[in-house]
């Protein structure tokens, strides 16, 4: 699918107007917080929330959403000189082999990104205000607002003002991007949320994929412990035109859900997970895959996500590489490519460091790596064990709150049970 960039009117920043306003307002350096947003505008995409429904669009947007917003947008950051080094130079190939894992020598990447700030044994971490979050990000740095059309017909808008009593959905670039048109999802950006997923938040990732219509454009979401980097709670996406070796693996169907959803296992790859698909509704399939999450992550389990074909199919990993490197288990060889393995490397797309790695890249060297990441099979098993329980309980509960009692045909000790389901996981997985 070839892409054609069209370019939309760019709109100047605060921070780049030249008229005669007052260059002290605010902190100076026109960032996100209550100190600059007063009078702020940036553009905003409204998407149709009921075209979703189904996977058809009813009618043409008011601008193409990625070529020409997204990375049309991305692109004249890029010739602002906003990122820390220039990614499209970045050397990239295809690795001979069965699944054809992507390998791009980024050698400037480790030493320009910003270093990680929390611990990374805990899932789930209180937002700290006083580290880096997304709100000292400069304007100039967001592309658009993103938020659902409150007239189920899409909407752009050149120059919007930021709704600070209803924190916006935006998105903004990557400054130290992995690949083309590299960007943040960034919900409800002012609540200053923590890396936690919400059906909510998770919902519009979902939409963003199906909005964006392409195969190529993929969205990631990093926990805390699997290489997030920082605890404010951001999904990224970039577009690739290749395949990733996750979207070739095969997979075998485990259930469906009442919903529709299909869950399966995915087979014959070095990392164990789960893929989700289908669902009577986009809302339906956000609803268990998030469920998912939130098991894990309250349960102090590490995950990635990546979020495929235009947001139909979604692949969760629980992942322990963090641990075992604490734990001294990782071997020096695969400890000194400095390969951080999160949601991208995951898939397949390996982000190397150093020269050598790149020039010695192997199907079998990519496999030895991701095979570090994956839960050992007893383990997986009960996580999924874990994942279901939490699936069938949000289920029980909604069925029960959805239906008068007087009108239901469930029994008294019907509630007991889905009560006992709220606490009947564990705190944390053996390892």
């Amino acid at each position: 699918m070839m892409l054609k960039i069209k370019r939309v009117p760019t709109v100047v920043s605060n921070y780049q107007k030249e008229e005669a306003e007052d260059a002290t307002v605010g902190c100076g350096r026109n960032c996100l917080r209550s100190c600059c947003l007063t009078g702020a505008k940036l553009p905003l995409y409204a998407f149709d929330k009921s075209s979703k429904v189904g996977g058809e669009k009813k009618k043409e947007p008011p601008v193409d959403f990625l070529e020409s917003l997204l990375l049309g947008q991305w692109e004249d950051r890029m010739q602002r000189g906003l990122f820390r080094y220039d990614v499209t130079a970045c050397e990239t190939k295809v690795i001979p082999g069965e699944y054809g894992f992507i390998a791009q020598l980024n050698e400037g990447r480790h030493l320009k990104k910003r270093p990680t700030e929390f611990r990374v044994d805990k899932v789930l971490q209180p937002f700290d205000e006083n580290k880096f979050n997304f709100t000292k990000v400069g304007q100039e740095e967001v592309l658009f607002q993103f938020e659902a059309s409150e007239n189920n017909e899409a909407q752009f808008f050149p120059n919007a003002p930021i709704d600070v009593d209803n924190s916006p959905s935006v998105v903004a670039i990557n400054v130290s991007p992995i690949e083309y048109g590299h960007v943040l999802l960034i919900p409800r950006i002012l609540e200053c949320l923590p890396q936690r997923i919400d059906r909510e938040s998770f919902l519009l990732a979902l939409y963003m994929g199906a909005e964006a219509g392409n195969p190529y454009f993929r969205l990631g979401y990093n926990s805390l412990g699997a290489f997030a980097t920082i605890n404010h709670l951001h999904f990224q996406a970039y577009y690739l035109a290749t395949p990733f070796p996750i979207e070739r693996a095969p997979s075998k169907k485990i259930t469906t859900t009442s919903s529709g959803v299909k869950i399966s296992d995915i087979l014959n790859y070095p990392v164990r997970g789960l893929v989700f698909e289908g669902g009577d509704t986009m809302e339906d399939l956000s609803n268990v895959v998030s469920d998912s999450c939130i098991c894990l992550q309250e349960n102090n389990i590490p995950y990635n996500v990546l979020i495929a074909d235009s947001g139909k199919r979604v692949f969760l990993f629980p992942q322990c590489y963090a641990e075992k490197q604490a734990l001294g288990e990782v071997s020096s060889e695969i400890l000194d490519t400095q390969v951080n393995p999160a949601v991208w490397e995951i898939s397949g797309h390996m982000v190397l460091k150093r020269k050598q790695d790149y020039e010695e890249a192997s199907e079998e060297n990519a496999w030895r790596l991701l095979a570090e990441v994956s839960l050992s099979e007893e383990r997986f098993q009960e996580v999924k064990e874990m994942i279901f329980e939490a699936i069938l309980c949000k289920a029980e509960e909604e069925t029960v709150t959805e239906i008068p009692f007087e009108e239901s045909a469930v029994a008294p000790q019907s509630h007991e049970e889905v009560d006992a389901c709220k606490g009947s996981q564990p705190a944390m997985v053996p390892v």
